[in-house]
């Protein structure tokens, strides 16, 4: 019963207050300064969001690229060992048919300029 005494009480003491016009233009004022100040924080809090998001796209943009940075060198390489594949037989016996042809003599033994 008590609670109910002081919400009339307060009750009473509002519409009392409100009647008064020093007392209602202030109560006025602090509604406006809180609207006000809930506003602003809204707005901050929404410009902290987009500037949170906006460097979470920075940091995406970032993994995209060194992701495609990375793929690319994985098939630049696996290029390569193909590419290493095909030459490197074609490169051995051409090093071997080099070195056959070393061990040859320029000459025929019987030329003229060989005796």
């Amino acid at each position: 019963m008590k609670a109910g005494l002081a919400l009339a009480r307060m009750k009473e003491l509002a519409i009392a207050g409100a009647k008064q016009a020093k007392l209602r233009k202030r109560l006025t004022i602090l509604l406006a300064v809180i609207l006000f100040l809930q506003l602003y924080f809204v707005r901050e809090l929404i410009a902290a969001e987009l500037l949170f998001g906006l460097g979470f796209l920075v940091l995406l943009a970032m993994v995209g690229i060194f992701y495609a940075i990375g793929f690319i060198g994985e098939q630049t390489f696996n290029g390569l060992e193909a590419g290493y594949r095909v030459t490197a037989p074609v490169a051995r016996r051409a090093y071997t048919k080099v070195e056959e042809l070393s061990k040859k003599p320029f000459r025929h033994p019987r030329s003229e300029s060989a005796q």
